[in-house]
């Protein structure tokens, strides 16, 4: 056991106990108010820059395994529990949280009243902090916090995007929609442009009959729109993804020529997000953000329960130009729009969620039908 110091933007400094990496390191706390899945959002690549303090006091008690990672390691500055489980007890349990932790770099924070931190996060909203086994120093702690970037200042895209164009063609390890996939095969190929896509998200796609090529984010928009003409793809699916898409100038500037075609798209948080921006209306920035697996969320008066992953959202005046389908029941932002006059959908929040909920699942079937 190490002793480990954090320092926040508003001044608190805290002592706790350390799994995991070791070492300095600065980010951005949220909290994630998710009962399961620790894994999966220890690896999804939209964390990336952040320290994720778990509200379930109980973490690590079911291992990690290969087959639960959202992406090929673990973006995220580090994680804070209130009590770490070395000792697991699952059947497909492969392995402690602490050495998955080890091996990607990620800082462990244990032994720390979670609570207090949710409180402060939620009443004085997402901040920087430092995290370090090195230095127990406030003064200087506090320095090295107040000459390190933002993470709004900070292109996390290009860390977490894949570097070459692949295939994927795995399919929802459960195969529950075996039976739907024989029903409505397309013989056209989507393009998923990779923010920082969930490997479950890419599971989905071709669990729903479609045939999935994965692209960097530094894709080219005009190359794509010659192979919708010439039949080889028919639809684009914009990822998930971390940090400010107002920083994203040249993703934006693509995006834009995409929408004015008519290729089908739909878009999932930060594609979502970049969709507003590419139409012309720029995202805020919420307070805290929506981080967890029980969010509530209506569609035309059918509440649906979510999982959620961001800090950005898009402004109330997209009503303009689209028809709002989702609303978040918590705080009524936008969840889901339609473009008018366009074969444009998109969502804020995550229907591949893994482990869960899967109220929105759906929403893969309709992009395989809007392809078709």
């Amino acid at each position: 056991m190490q002793k480990v110091w954090i320092y926040l933007e508003n001044g608190t400094f805290l002592e706790a106990n350390s799994f995991g990496a070791k070492g300095t390191t600065v980010g951005e706390i949220v909290f994630n108010t998710s009962l399961t899945g620790y894994q999966e959002i220890i690896t999804d690549p939209s964390y990336a820059g952040q320290f994720v303090t778990f509200t379930m006091p109980e973490i690590g008690n079911v291992g990690v395994n290969k087959n639960d990672m959202e992406s090929s390691t673990a973006f995220c500055k580090g994680i804070l529990v209130r009590n770490y489980h070395h000792e697991y007890s699952n059947y497909r349990g492969e392995s402690d949280l602490c050495s998955l932790l080890k091996e990607h770099n990620v800082l462990g924070i244990k032994d720390i009243d979670t609570r207090y931190l949710t409180k402060m996060i939620r009443d004085e909203g997402a901040m920087m902090m430092i995290a370090s086994t090195e230095i127990s120093d406030k003064e200087e702690l506090a320095k090295q916090l107040a000459a390190s970037p933002r993470i709004e200042d900070i292109n996390y895209i290009e860390e977490v995007s894949t570097k070459e164009p692949y295939i994927h063609k795995n399919g929802a390890w459960n195969h529950q929609l075996l039976s739907y996939n024989k029903a409505v095969m397309s013989d056209k190929k989507i393009v998923v442009i990779d923010f920082g896509v969930k490997r479950n998200i890419l599971n989905e796609l071709v669990e729903s009959g479609l045939e999935v090529e994965v692209v960097p984010s530094s894709f080219n928009a005009d190359e794509l729109i010659a192979r919708y003409e010439a039949k080889e793809i028919g639809g684009v699916f914009l990822s998930n993804g971390p940090g400010d898409p107002l920083t994203l100038v040249k993703e934006k500037e693509e995006v834009q020529k995409l929408i004015a075609t008519d290729i089908p798209i739909i878009a999932i948080c930060l594609g979502n997000q970049l969709l507003s921006i590419a139409h012309g209306f720029d995202t805020y920035k919420l307070k805290f953000g929506q981080h967890g697996g029980n969010h509530p969320v209506v569609n035309n008066g059918v509440v649906e329960i979510t999982a959620q992953n961001h800090n950005y959202n898009v402004p109330d005046s997209i009503v303009k130009i689209a028809e709002v389908t989702h609303r978040n029941l918590f705080d009524d932002t936008i969840e889901g729009v339609r473009y008018n006059n366009k074969n444009i959908y998109s969502i804020q929040h995550h229907p591949e969620a893994s482990p869960g909920p899967h109220d929105s699942k759906y929403i893969f079937k309709q992009f395989a039908e809007m392809v078709k």
